[in-house]
């Protein structure tokens, strides 16, 4: 347990991810004026937690290895896909759901009389570039302090 403990790029990932997570109520509440606790386990929002975990990752992998090392092309190549897969993919299928539920919500007024019942699918999947770059910044953060301060 205790090499686990001193395993710095995975520190530095979990550590990205649940501070990431841990902000997105609050980052949310001065712009919607209400605090939605339901977000600590969402995904979507500001900032992007996957990112800051993949780019903590690879930032503490580049501080102890350098980066000509094959740990560092691989956590660079799963950063970069997973960050596509964030800005990209995850975030036209939530567009789509959201054309989905508001679809739903008209079959439900033709269909008044019950044949007809939506059912609301998850809109928040995916990231714009400002919460993808949140995390990108939030990642450089904490794998600099966990993997040369800490």
């Amino acid at each position: 347990m205790e090499e686990l403990l001193q395993n710095r790029p995975l520190l530095s990932a979990i550590l990205a991810a649940f501070i990431a997570q841990f902000v997105k109520p609050f980052l949310l509440y001065p712009v919607e004026k209400k605090f939605d606790p339901t977000l600590f386990i969402s995904t979507g929002g500001m900032p992007s937690s996957h990112t800051a975990s993949v780019v903590a990752l690879c930032t503490s992998i580049f501080i102890l290895e350098g980066w000509q090392n094959y740990y560092f092309a691989i956590s660079l190549t799963f950063a970069a896909i997973v960050i596509h897969d964030a800005m990209g993919i995850r975030r036209e299928a939530g567009k789509q759901a959201q054309i989905i539920n508001d679809w739903s919500k008209l079959f439900a007024t033709i269909h008044e009389e019950g044949q007809f019942t939506p059912e609301n699918l998850k809109t928040m999947l995916g990231h714009s570039f400002n919460q993808v770059f949140g995390g990108l910044s939030l990642g450089l953060l904490i794998g600099i302090i966990v993997t040369i301060i800490l």
